[in-house]
């Protein structure tokens, strides 16, 4: 085999695992150096195991088709982590049953806003003294609204705050897989050690305990154990604990201990902010009014910004064009449509009055009755989750009202969220109304 330079082979791979694999290419992969070439053997070298992990679960295949595209030879690729064994800690167990942290997953990358402030404090505060606040921690939320972005974050944090914190996380499926192999292997006392003996124990989508009573039997007992001895349980579900169907009342209780926290979909400034981080850690040039066009066009979930962001930036690689607001329209097919897809203060006020069947005029008007107050706070809510305009361009379209207002009354509607199912659904369906009109 003809006998090339490591770093030179290794540089044309990440030019073509970046044309070839747009998800997983992360702005960090500058920092890989090639440790080695020889005998159809390339050893990469990345300075954290976190990242070597990323790349074992979700780029190997890509990165050795592409250095056998680069070579012409048969070749095999492997990851190395360069950092010294001492400076990683043997104790920290957040990989057990499989799970590997994702590297994107920490707080410095989580974005914050109104809809996940207290999701977000909460969880710094659990990595900085688990056991003593918010425990039980219970996070709740529509799917990709960021609940196992905060839950990884949660373990780099206090990888990095005690190396020596045990901490276990899974998924609600593999706790009760794990129950039952350990039922069938005569192994549940080996089961109920793992499990209660950590200082941390994370379980994401406990929903899934529904109608499962043996396992429901098991956590319980678990969740005592953990809660007696002061150490740190953080749950994650779709829906509040009082909202988990089938589940013993005992257990819904308990979830009720310490805080729980909602997790919103993002308003149109916080979706602008996540579409330009995670662009950034993709390395994604956006010019101006890109990140605005996508926040606009995608309003239900993160990982459907994360979809848009690969389509567009696979399209850019495909044609050989830079990205443009142009080319964005074309990528994501918003071009014959993005005019329409406009939500105006008059589009919200129209509809809020038709729900509570109030006039238009009132909405606008200094009255002050709790009927027409709750509706208006509603109107200027709305107005910051799905236009453009500023919190004054907001109070302006209701009677005048300033930003410090317009604030106070998002502020409020977020708080009723928490304790008035009725009026979340109400509000959920009138974002339907405006967002499908079209």
């Amino acid at each position: 085999m003809k006998q090339q330079e490591p770093a030179q082979i290794l540089e044309q791979i990440l030019e073509e695992v970046r044309s070839t694999d747009p998800v997983n290419v992360r702005t960090w992969f500058s920092d890989l150096t090639a440790l080695s070439f020889s005998g159809g053997h390339l050893d990469i070298g990345c300075p954290d195991q976190t990242k070597v992990d990323y790349l074992n679960d979700h780029c190997l295949s890509v990165f050795t088709k592409a250095a056998q595209k680069i070579t012409g030879f048969l070749v095999s690729v492997s990851f190395h982590s360069t950092r010294p064994i001492a400076a990683e800690s043997s104790a920290f167990t957040a990989s057990l049953d499989g799970l590997r942290l994702h590297p994107d997953y920490t707080f410095d990358n989580f974005v914050v806003g109104p809809c996940n402030r207290l999701a977000h404090a909460s969880c710094i505060a659990v990595s900085q003294n688990p056991g003593t606040v918010y425990n039980p921690l219970f996070l709740y939320g529509s799917v990709g609204l960021g609940k196992t972005h905060l839950l990884h974050a949660v373990c780099h944090a206090s990888r990095e705050n005690n190396g020596d914190l045990s901490i276990r996380f899974l998924s609600c499926e593999q706790f009760v897989n794990g129950f039952i192999s350990a039922i069938e292997q005569g192994r549940l006392a080996d089961f109920q050690n793992q499990h209660r003996s950590v200082d941390v124990l994370i379980i994401d989508d406990i929903q899934f305990l529904r109608e499962r009573e043996q396992s429901q039997e098991e956590f319980f007992h678990t969740f005592n154990a953990l809660y007696n001895n002061r150490r740190q349980i953080i749950l994650t579900a779709d829906c509040p604990p009082a909202q988990l169907p089938s589940l013993e009342e005992r257990l819904i209780s308990r979830f009720k201990w310490g805080l729980v926290a909602r997790l919103d979909p993002p308003s149109y400034e916080t979706r602008i902010a996540i579409v330009k981080k995670k662009a950034g850690l993709r390395g994604i040039h956006l010019p101006e009014g890109v990140a605005e066009m996508i926040a606009e066009h995608v309003q239900s979930n993160i990982r459907e910004i994360e979809g848009a962001l690969t389509v567009l930036y696979a399209t850019a690689r495909t044609v050989g064009q830079p990205i443009t607001p142009e080319l964005t329209r074309q990528a994501l097919g918003i071009q014959q449509t993005a005019a329409q897809r406009t939500i105006t203060m008059a589009d919200i006020i129209e509809a809020v009055s038709r729900e509570f069947d109030i006039r238009i005029t009132d909405l606008q008007s200094k009255k002050r009755s709790q009927s027409i107050t709750l509706p208006r706070q509603i109107c200027m809510y709305l107005g910051r989750q799905l236009t453009r305009h500023s919190l004054e361009e907001i109070g302006g379209h209701l009677g005048g009202r300033d930003h410090s207002t317009v604030l106070h009354a998002c502020t409020k509607i977020e708080e009723i969220f928490k304790t008035d199912e009725q009026i979340r659904l109400r509000i959920e369906n009138l974002t339907r109304q405006l967002t499908q009109k079209q």
